[in-house]
C-alpha cells in the first residue's frame, strides 16, 4: 500500500478554509476548491516505492494487470477509471449536466472531426466518457438536483410576482410534464439576453424579500447577475444533504452543488455541458440533446451494509460500475476489517485515525490523508474514525 500524496485544486469557487481545516494545515488564502485522488491525467497523485515521487497514473501504466487487476483492466481497461476528491464550496458551482456513455462517443467523435481544439472554449467533449457522479456529505451540504414537478416548479415562479415570468408558469401548467420542462428551460436559455437580465434582477428582488427556500435564488444572482442560470435554478429540486448522506448524479441530470464540504467519486472524464451560473461557454442545442426532462425526487442515499457482509462495511449504492464507494465507521477498540482485494483501491480518513495492515506493512492515516492499495494486497482497517474505500463494482 502506498501513502498518496495529493493535488488542491485552486477553482474560484472553493472554500479557503474547510478543506486545511479537514487536514489540519494553515490556509493560504487561496481558493482550495478540490483535493484529488487518483490518477487523472490533469493531477495525478504521487506514491513514493523507495525511488522518490512518482505519479500514480505511470505506475499504473508501467503495469495495469498487476496494480488494477486482470478482471478490472478487462472491464474498463488499463487505468483506474474513478476519481476521488474532496470537494468543498463556498460558491456554486456552474449548473450542468453529463452525456451518457453514447453521447459522449458520438460527441467527441463529432469534434474530433471537426478539429476543434482540446482546449477551445466551444469544446463540450474532451474525452469519449460518461461522468457519472456521487457526492457524500462531510458537513450540511446544499445542492440543485434534477427538475421538480412542472407544476410545483410553476408555483415557484408564481410566488415571486415578476409579470416576465408567468408565461413561463403557464406554459409548465399547460402541456405534458416533460415537453414543460423541455419547452420552459428553452426559453429561457433562448431569451434576449437585456431581458433576462431584467427578469433576473426583479426575482432576486422578490426572492430576497420572501427569504426562506427563495433566498437561494437572491444568492445566485449576487454571483451570477442576469444569468438565465437563475431562472432555471427555479425548475429544479433543491436538496439539503446532511453529514453521511449522498446524492448520484447520473446522465442527462441538470445539477449544481451550492454549498458544503463532502466526498465526491466520478468516473474519469471532463465532459461537462454548462445550462447557467457560469461565464464559460453555454452551447444550449447540444445541452437540450443530452438533458432528461424528468421531474422527480433527487434520491438522497444513506450508507447500507452491503448483502452478505459481516465486516460493517457501508455502501452508497448506485447503477454504475466504474466506481464503488463505501466507508467504515470504526469504533476504539473493534477488531481489524479486512478490506477486499480483487481491485485497486483508494482509502481515505475523513475523521480521527485508521491504522491500515497488510502482512508487511503498516500505515496510519489521519483526517484527511489517504492511501492506495493495489489489487491483490490483503489490508485491514482499525482504529477510531471513518474511513472511506473507493474502487470499482465487479
Amino acid at each position: 500500500m502506498d501513502r498518496l500524496n495529493n493535488t488542491v485544486r485552486t477553482y474560484a469557487w472553493g472554500s479557503a478554509t474547510a478543506i486545511p481545516e479537514l487536514l489540519g494545515t494553515e490556509p493560504t488564502g487561496e481558493p482550495q476548491a478540490e483535493l484529488w485522488m487518483g490518477a487523472h491525467p490533469g493531477a495525478p497523485s504521487r506514491i513514493d516505492r523507495g525511488a522518490g515521487p512518482v505519479s500514480l497514473a505511470d505506475v499504473i501504466a508501467a503495469d495495469p494487470e498487476r496494480e488494477l487487476g486482470a478482471a478490472a483492466v478487462a472491464a474498463f481497461g488499463p487505468r483506474l477509471p474513478f476519481l476521488l476528491k474532496l470537494l468543498a464550496a463556498e460558491i456554486p458551482l456552474s449548473l450542468q449536466v453529463h452525456p451518457d456513455r453514447a453521447q459522449a462517443r458520438a460527441g467527441h467523435a463529432a469534434e474530433e472531426e471537426r478539429e476543434v481544439p482540446p482546449d477551445a472554449p466551444e469544446r463540450n467533449y474532451k474525452d469519449a466518457n460518461h461522468k457519472p457522479e456521487l457526492i457524500c456529505a462531510l458537513t450540511p451540504f446544499d445542492g440543485l438536483c434534477g427538475f421538480r414537478p412542472a407544476t410545483e416548479a410553476a408555483d415557484v415562479l408564481e410566488e415571486l410576482g415578476v409579470g416576465a415570468l408567468k408565461p413561463y408558469a403557464d406554459a409548465l401548467r399547460a402541456h405534458p410534464e416533460g415537453d414543460a420542462l423541455r419547452e420552459v428551460l428553452t426559453a429561457v436559455l433562448t431569451a434576449d439576453p437585456e431581458a433576462m437580465a431584467r427578469t433576473v434582477a426583479e426575482a432576486a428582488e422578490a426572492a430576497a424579500r420572501l427569504g426562506g427556500p427563495y433566498a437561494v435564488y437572491a444568492d445566485l444572482a449576487r454571483h451570477f447577475p442576469g444569468d438565465p442560470g437563475v431562472i432555471a435554478a427555479m425548475l429544479l429540486n433543491q436538496v439539503r444533504l446532511e453529514p453521511g448522506e449522498a446524492l448520484f448524479l447520473g446522465a442527462g441530470v441538470p445539477h449544481a452543488y451550492l454549498r458544503g464540504l463532502g466526498v465526491e467519486i466520478m468516473a474519469n472524464s471532463d465532459n461537462v455541458l454548462r445550462c447557467g451560473l457560469t461565464p464559460k461557454h453555454v452551447d444550449v442545442p447540444e445541452l437540450l440533446r443530452v438533458v432528461r426532462f424528468e421531474a422527480g425526487d433527487p434520491g438522497v442515499l444513506r450508507p447500507a451494509a452491503a448483502p452478505g457482509d459481516g465486516t460493517g462495511e457501508e455502501v452508497y449504492a448506485t447503477p454504475i460500475d466504474e466506481f464503488r464507494l463505501s466507508r467504515h465507521v470504526l469504533a476504539p477498540g473493534s477488531a481489524p476489517r479486512p478490506l477486499p482485494d480483487r481491485a485497486a483501491q483508494i482509502l481515505l480518513c475523513t475523521d480521527g485515525r485508521v491504522t491500515l495492515r497488510t502482512p508487511g506493512a503498516e500505515l496510519t492515516l489521519g483526517r484527511g490523508e489517504s492511501a492506495y492499495v493495489r489489487a491483490g494486497e490483503r489490508v485491514t482497517a482499525e482504529g477510531a474514525g471513518t474511513l472511506f474505500r473507493a474502487t470499482v463494482a465487479l
